[in-house]
């Protein structure tokens, strides 16, 4: 556990990170709670200091804007994924020890 990197600079890693991104297009999925989660694909439109903003398509072709905190990123709630690999982007929720 020494080891470990402080939640404070994992938050500023992502921020980071999506800075550089800005532009480009995600697939964003939400755990809403309550066995709700929401997928979307959408285009980075801005990653203020504490928050981002992934503008989305709704139907009939309207879009939407969605904000989500960094700290959502770093806890699993919401994760981000490369629209052309499906890759995920951020992977800091930590696996069980065996």
């Amino acid at each position: 556990m020494d080891n470990e990197i402080p939640s404070v600079n994992r938050v500023d890693e992502i921020h980071e990170a999506l800075s550089v991104l800005e532009g480009k297009r995600l697939k964003v999925k939400a755990n809403m709670g309550r066995s709700r989660i929401v997928e979307r694909t959408g285009t980075l439109v801005h990653a203020h200091p504490s928050l981002f903003v992934v503008e989305v398509e709704e139907r009939r072709g309207r879009t939407a804007r969605q904000s989500y905190q960094y700290v959502d990123v770093l806890t699993g709630t919401v994760e981000l994924f490369d629209v052309e690999s499906g890759e995920r982007l951020f992977d800091f929720v930590e696996t069980p020890a065996e």
